[in-house]
């Protein structure tokens, strides 16, 4: 034993001592695992809608949200005039991640005068950071209120529109409006600037009464500023009834097995009876089918590339009419039901498909049930659809005439014998074709209008070239 050790006092030893530190220092760690997170310094985020410099009678829309501890509470407020105007406040008993709000101006504006605002938006959530307080995140924004919706003025507008069937008015909005159209039923038909060489101030808007769409609907004109208020005027126009036909598909074993069960594998496993079959490819592929040419005929050239009439398909018959009720029969039984959106033009096998009018091609390929297909934009929303072709000689982007081949007739998709699917569609919603093949129609009602004729004058011309014949007396 060495000196050093000698004079050392002798250590006391106590039982557990160990246990003790273990057990504090995992109380300690404990303690952080759960009080750490509680003090993050990570502040709420808030998000306006719509980010502008302008605010309106439209709906604000505001959405917060928080990462870590939940919000605690959430407020706005729009001072103007030296006034505060409460738009929503409050607070949240339970953490909440997140938070959408709609706030519908138009009632929490009443009486306010046009001119300078603040909008003062805050949100605090639960953490301990900050002496307890939490965070806090307070979005100030500078604006200006407008509450004056934008002036509509119609130029030239249709007294008949036909069922299922097109309509096309001229119209002047006010400076201030950034979007503009036709609203009927869940549709929309934006209009374009700039079409009308002495007018390039006005717009023109064509829009569909759908075959879907009720006979007692209207449209009407929009227009929206960048405050979001909005302006409408309903149009007025009689509808002419177009009467549609029905019709009854028999649905032969031959069919099904050659035509309908290869299309399953676009809409799931080859399973189920011949009723289940059709009907899955019926419903399912048509619909995504569908989708798919709504979704390429919304998006369309800002001009017109169309000139004069559309043509129907050279020495073609008509086999099926557009929106055509069908009804789809299997050994005597109904089955499904569907409208055949478009005309079934037939004239020989492998006959050469011309393009209706001149335009660029926005589509080529497979189309489930319509088989090859071939879409023709034609400018300002108008397309054209050509379907169950046996082979295809255009590409997308292809500049076309009128009368063009673009492929050949064939009996792909669905068909049941050689024929040409023919559809025309208006920003997404199939449309009557027959008044395109129509120079009168086109004359009298759409080329006026491009050439800058008011619909009084329009009117007047087509009211003169009315032949009436004397009215009689009535006798009392």
């Amino acid at each position: 034993m060495s000196a050093y050790e000698l004079g050392r006092p002798k250590r006391s030893f106590v039982p557990g001592q160990g246990v003790i530190y273990t057990l504090l220092l995992a109380i300690i760690v404990a303690g952080g695992y759960f009080l750490i997170p509680r003090f993050e310094w990570h502040k709420p985020q808030i998000k306006i809608t719509p980010d502008s410099e302008t605010l309106g009678l439209g709906s604000l829309q505001i959405e917060v949200s928080e990462q870590g501890t939940g919000l605690k509470s959430f407020s706005a407020m729009l001072n103007a005039g030296g006034t505060d105007y409460p738009l929503a406040a409050e607070q949240y008993s339970e953490p909440v991640l997140q938070k959408k709000l709609t706030v519908a101006l138009s009632s929490k504006l009443t009486g306010l005068k046009e001119g300078p605002a603040v909008l003062r938006v805050s949100a605090r959530d639960n953490s301990l950071w900050n002496w307890f307080r939490g965070n806090e995140t307070v979005l100030q924004k500078n604006l200006t209120i407008d509450i004056t919706p934008p002036t509509l003025e119609i130029v030239a507008d249709d007294r008949y529109v036909n069922f299922g069937g097109v309509g096309m008015i001229v119209y002047k909005p006010s400076a201030d409006t950034v979007t503009s159209g036709i609203k009927i039923g869940n549709y929309f038909f934006p209009g374009y600037k700039g079409q009308i060489k002495s007018q390039p101030e006005h717009f023109v808007a064509f829009f569909a009464h759908a075959y879907n769409v009720g006979e007692d609907e209207r449209a009407a004109l929009i227009a929206t500023d960048k405050a979001g208020n909005t302006r409408e005027m309903r149009l007025a126009y009689t509808l002419k009834n177009v009467k549609y036909k029905k019709s009854t598909i028999q649905i032969t074993e031959d069919f099904l097995q050659n035509k309908v069960t290869p299309l399953l594998t676009d809409v799931g496993a080859r399973q189920g009876s011949p009723t289940e079959i059709f009907v899955k490819v019926n419903k399912a592929l048509r619909k995504e089918n569908e989708d798919k040419i709504k979704a390429i005929t919304e998006k369309s050239t800002p001009s017109q590339l169309w000139d004069g009439a559309f043509s129907q398909l050279s020495n073609s018959k008509v086999e099926a009419n557009f929106a055509d009720a069908r009804t789809y029969v299997y050994k005597g039984e109904e089955i499904d039901q569907a409208y055949h959106l478009g005309y079934d033009l037939s004239v020989t096998k492998h006959y050469p498909a011309e393009a209706a009018n001149q335009g660029v091609v926005a589509f080529v390929g497979d189309l489930g049930i319509y088989g090859n297909t071939v879409i023709i934009d034609h400018g300002l929303g108008l397309f054209t659809l050509y379907s169950h072709l046996s082979s295809i000689d255009v590409k997308v982007g292809d500049k076309v005439k009128q009368e063009q081949p673009i492929g050949k007739t064939g009996e792909t998709g669905l068909a049941g014998g050689d024929h040409l699917h023919f559809g025309v569609y208006l920003h997404g919603v199939a449309i009557l074709p027959v008044e395109w093949w129509d120079q009168k129609w086109i004359k009298d009602n759409i080329q006026p209008k491009f050439d800058g004729q008011t619909g009084e004058s329009i009117a007047e011309a087509q009211d003169a070239k009315t032949t009436r014949k004397p009215a009689r007396k009535r006798r009392r």
